[in-house]
């Protein structure tokens, strides 16, 4: 059988399942760490409940997914999770499913494991939406997940670190109130709501056009040019105030 008869016959096996994203679909990319309990608990001596290398590292990673040849208009991070919301006409790829997830996952993982110099990996899953009011739900269902694990782990470690052990101290979260939480942090001089922001609420980038002086090389003149830089958010808002911001970023 000639190559190109042979080509032809596999590529149908290769891409029978190939499943597109329908135009008009908002298109949100979830990608979270694999293993990470082993990961930052046994194999790296992380500080618990937060760590701000790790938490770097999440940012340095959420970055790069958002410069390696998507359209990505919003990122956010918590936990060992990241969650990319693309242009509305993002086309990449056709909007196959399949090659945002490889990609995506590959990237993240190849980005992740040089900056923490051991080998860590990540699944990605794409949630397809059909209108924007589900955006805004999806960003305050993950930014609302942050806080209540937030909470759950100070209070963990802080029992950890008072003697129980992994089990008991897990019995004992789970049979508390988010209100006896935040009374037994405090009864450890812990003020909850002081703690940074980052870890209670998680970190969202995002683009903003800045004006920076320039050089023309024509005549030697400075120059005002318009460019597109990366913000760092780590004062997210919160509940009304965080769809908005979402819906800001959605009209931009």
């Amino acid at each position: 059988m000639k190559f190109d008869d042979l080509d032809s016959k596999m590529r149908i096996y290769e891409t029978q399942n190939d499943i597109s994203v329908l135009p008009g679909m908002y298109l949100i990319a979830r990608i979270d760490g694999r293993g990470f309990t082993k990961l930052t608990k046994e194999q790296h001596n992380f500080e618990k409940p937060f760590d701000k290398r790790f938490n770097n590292i999440m940012i340095e990673t959420l970055q790069h997914l958002m410069n390696c040849g998507f359209n990505v208009i919003y990122g956010y991070t918590q936990s060992d999770e990241i969650s990319l919301l693309f242009h509305f006409n993002e086309n990449s790829f056709a909007r196959k499913r399949r090659k945002f997830i490889s990609l995506l996952a590959g990237e993240a993982s190849a980005k992740f494991s040089v900056l923490l110099g051991d080998v860590a990996a990540f699944d990605c899953r794409i949630i397809e939406l059909p209108n924007a009011s589900l955006v805004l739900d999806y960003f305050r269902w993950r930014q609302e997940d942050a806080h209540r694990n937030s909470l759950s782990a100070h209070c963990y470690w802080l029992l950890r670190q008072n003697g129980q052990t992994p089990v008991i101290a897990t019995q004992h979260i789970n049979k508390m109130s988010s209100a006896d939480k935040n009374e037994m942090l405090f009864s450890y001089g812990i003020n909850f709501n002081e703690l940074p922001s980052w870890q209670k609420r998680g970190i969202g980038i995002y683009w903003k056009n800045v004006i920076k002086e320039g050089l023309n090389p024509i005549d030697n003149t400075l120059i005002k040019v318009e460019r597109r830089k990366m913000f760092i958010d780590e004062e997210l808002p919160i509940k009304e105030k965080y769809d908005q911001f979402i819906e800001s970023i959605l009209n931009s």
